[in-house]
């Protein structure tokens, strides 16, 4: 925005009302200010605001021109403003005020509104009370700065004992309660220059471990409201394109449609997240149940483990046992018995050197019996 002037807000003196520049043409608007019918003043110095006596009355010159780098305004005329101008915290909850009072006019379900409206029990005053045709109603907060936790949350339990549902609109750049998010309360961002607002959702919390068991599974993805806490996202909409409801404010279509687009994407996710754990856990029981029957078998797939061969007595590095008798090589399943096998011919045994010999029971070297082959 160029210039706090641009947020100056005229009191029209004969209706009692504030007004904005845009709700009349130029022409008019001349004839109503300074220098002429002066009907039209400075709301903010009439409200004594900003250390200015109440009562005080400015009138206001209307300034601008069709193309122009500024919006059509209203100015203090020169002079005539307070020492160091209205502060922009002022300016913009006047203008806020006043553009969501007649957004609210606009709406269809509305019955009235009003600015500086008491609760019944006049323990709030809402800066634009909204009745709605069913009878709801509901309090628009402009909010100019940060709010304390235990001031908000009193404003909050008030509202609610009176049975009006509160909508809180932030000013742009000012850092939002993050109390509203834990108690699940309407928040947006207000851009007068624009006439937009922007919606504020949570961004997606990271996903670790059985995420897919969460009971909510909606903060996986972007999330109306935000939880306490979370990274924010911004959704901008025109003003004109929001409504109203008992439960607060109505989005337009496409932003519902959006977030109902994520929350099912993200259950999909999770349906196949929790799939792939189940396949997995049935493949590791499949696997355990196989290794039980089966020792050679891996845990980590069919993989066979071979078991490691038995060494002669004495046997070191990597030399081949050997035969007692003839010296030769011997076969792996011969070690444990230290000899070649002897053979029968008519006459009686033959050793492995072809000699005569005598057979008698064989005890492997492990301290087995065997018979000889």
């Amino acid at each position: 925005m160029a210039s706090d002037e641009l947020l100056v807000v005229g009191l029209d003196l004969e209706t009692g009302r504030e007004v904005h520049i845009d709700e009349r043409p130029m022409g008019q608007w001349r004839q109503l200010g300074y220098g002429y019918r002066e009907r039209v003043v400075c709301a903010a110095c009439f409200s004594g605001l900003d250390g200015i006596a109440e009562g005080t009355r400015v009138p206001l010159v209307p300034k601008g021109r069709t193309g122009g780098s500024r919006r059509f305004h209203f100015a203090h005329p020169s002079g005539m403003a307070p020492p160091g101008g209205h502060h922009p915290e002022t300016l913009w909850h006047l203008e806020a005020k006043l553009l969501l009072e007649r957004w609210a006019r606009s709406l269809p379900n509305v019955a009235e509104v009003r600015q500086e409206q008491w609760t019944p029990t006049r323990e709030r005053r809402a800066d634009v009370h909204v009745r709605l045709a069913d009878g709801s109603r509901l309090a628009l907060e402009a909010q100019t700065s940060l709010i304390a936790d235990q001031l908000w949350q009193a404003r909050h339990c008030d509202y609610a004992a009176a049975g009006i549902q509160d909508i809180w609109i932030m000013r742009p750049g000012v850092a939002l309660p993050h109390v509203l998010f834990a108690e699940l309360a309407p928040v947006c961002i207000l851009d007068l220059a624009e006439r937009t607002v922007r919606v504020v959702w949570g961004n997606p919390h990271l996903r670790s471990g059985r995420w897919w068991e969460a009971e909510d599974l909606t903060v996986f993805a972007l999330h109306h409201p935000p939880c306490p806490g979370d990274d924010v996202h911004e959704e901008t909409v025109p003003l004109a394109e929001l409504g109203l409801s008992a439960r607060g404010l109505v989005w337009p279509e496409h932003l519902t449609n959006k977030l109902a687009e994520e929350h099912r994407a993200i259950q999909q996710r999770a349906d196949s997240a929790r799939a792939q754990a189940e396949e997995d856990n049935r493949r590791r029981h499949q696997l355990a149940a196989q290794a039980a029957r089966s020792p050679q078998l891996s845990m980590a797939g069919e993989q066979r483990i071979t078991p490691p061969r038995a060494r002669a007595a004495g046997r070191t590095g990597t030399r081949r046992a050997r035969c007692a008798v003839c010296a030769r090589p011997l076969a792996d399943v011969l070690v444990p018995y230290g000899t070649h096998p002897a053979f029968r011919d008519g006459e009686g045994w033959t050793d492995c050197l072809g000699q005569p010999c005598t057979v008698y029971p064989l005890r492997s070297r492990a301290g087995a019996r065997a018979d000889p082959v």
